[in-house]
């Protein structure tokens, strides 16, 4: 089992960039796959972006494509979200997770959450 820790959130106005990052303790697999999530106030956890730990595959929800980039860095056990041109829409808590079955955006497949970092967005 795995510890994840995001930090990076804050304030930000639309149109500006932040990267969250996200650290786990334990080992993560080359069949693994890590994903960021989030939840707006009011509404269910929606998958933004995810990354096969051993190929780097990324995948992305399409309201993020193309503005946001998923990354990690197998020394350090990072797995970080950079996330530009922000929008009010993009309000939410983000949270890093662990699937150990590989690609999937269902909620429940995954097996460790973090505790989420803010990401405020204003017009």
């Amino acid at each position: 089992q795995v510890q994840l820790v995001e930090s990076g959130g804050g304030l930000a106005q639309a149109g500006d960039s932040l990267r969250l990052s996200c650290v786990a303790s334990g080992r993560i697999y080359s069949s693994h796959f890590m994903a960021w999530f989030r939840q707006a106030p009011g509404k269910g956890r929606e998958f933004v972006a995810g990354i096969r730990w051993g190929t780097t595959k990324e995948y992305y929800a399409d309201s993020v494509k193309g503005r946001f980039t998923i990354s990690r860095d197998s020394g350090k056990n990072t797995i970080d979200l950079q996330m530009n041109n922000l929008q009010p829409e993009d309000t939410a808590i983000y949270y890093c997770a662990r699937n150990r079955g590989g690609y999937d955006t269902t909620v429940t497949t995954y097996n460790e959450w973090g505790l989420g970092t803010q990401v405020t967005v204003s017009s």
